[in-house]
């Protein structure tokens, strides 16, 4: 029996993820948007499609969240994509009432999915949706990291003029501009970037543009499109995690996860390396810090409780 994949928001993130997901042929596929139009032409297209790309799986377009009913991945993308100027954080407000929405639909129809959250800002986002749905701390994961070292691995590729598949890296923290690209552990060819940036094949000022040009990744796109946000790196980090899930891969990736103790964090959502196999996040992995990471994920835990705060006063139910 094939398993059942639901995406919450047709726009360009959930179609990359059905058309992903469908070349995978990982499961049947539902699209979801309260623009029914739009998920059932997108869910249309992708499935003629079939016969080229040589896959077999049900793609339908909906805006009935009863069409969600006993899924085993859920993917959310819903939500107002940010414009030119505007951060992850102005999108609070007006994702925080989308949210919401979604997260009764699972929970009236999916108790038991595991939900990948995709939704920016991302981890009061994924915080608020474990809340609303109600379901266990584990079943519930926003993506970011798997994505942010993805960036960071490619600037870091274009500038030594190696192979991305060469570069083992990992950006802690949260999806912002706090995030912490960890250079200390990050190895090319399994030579540390310490080396290189001793031997001088890369210097600090050039690492340091990278550092900020990955927390800026989001935004540099935003302002090349005008119009919308990244889709197919987003999109592609989050059939990673969903197929890691459904084939019980157990497979190590950054994503926000549920915080209880780890890395000093409790009752948090944020950036850290996890186990996903057959019952979710399996386990965290605590990594060794040296000082200055852990001043940066400590910066950057205080900017994701500063804008949950920011949550709490937009709606108390959080609190």
């Amino acid at each position: 029996m094939k398993r059942k994949i639901s995406l919450i928001g047709a726009g360009q993130i959930g179609g990359t993820l059905a058309h992903i997901i469908a070349l995978k042929n990982l499961g049947n596929i539902v699209l979801f948007d309260v623009a029914e139009g739009i998920a059932k032409g997108k869910a249309l297209d992708i499935a003629q499609s079939s016969g080229v790309s040589a896959f077999d799986v049900n793609i339908t377009g909906t805006s009935n969240y009863n069409d969600i009913k006993n899924s085993d991945v859920v993917i959310i993308t819903a939500g107002v994509p940010r414009k030119p100027g505007m951060t992850r954080d102005d999108l609070l407000g007006i994702n925080l009432k989308i949210i919401k929405e979604v997260g009764e639909g699972i929970k009236n129809n999916s108790p038991k999915a595991f939900v990948i959250c995709i939704t920016n800002p991302l981890d009061v986002i994924v915080m608020a949706l474990q809340k609303y749905s109600g379901l266990p701390h584990n079943m519930v994961v926003g993506m970011a990291g798997i994505l942010d070292s993805s960036r960071f691995k490619y600037f870091l590729s274009k500038k030594l003029n190696v192979s991305i598949n060469k570069i083992n890296s990992l950006v802690l923290g949260g999806h912002g501009d706090t995030m912490v690209p960890m250079t200390e552990q990050t190895q090319i060819d399994n030579v540390s970037l310490n080396k290189f940036l001793k031997e001088g094949k890369i210097d600090k000022k050039d690492l340091d543009e990278i550092i900020e040009r990955t927390r800026k990744g989001g935004a540099e796109i935003v302002k090349f499109l005008q119009k919308g946000s990244a889709f197919y790196a987003p999109a592609a980090s989050g059939v990673e995690m969903a197929e890691s899930f459904l084939k019980d891969q157990k497979k190590q990736l950054p994503c926000a996860a549920y915080l209880n103790g780890e890395y000093g964090v409790k009752n948090l959502y944020a950036g850290v390396p996890v186990i996903i196999g057959a019952s979710g996040v399996e386990k965290i992995i605590e990594l060794d810090l040296n000082n200055v990471e852990k001043e940066g994920f400590k910066k950057s835990i205080k900017a994701v409780e500063d804008l949950f705060n920011a949550a709490k006063k937009i709606d108390n139910n959080l609190s």
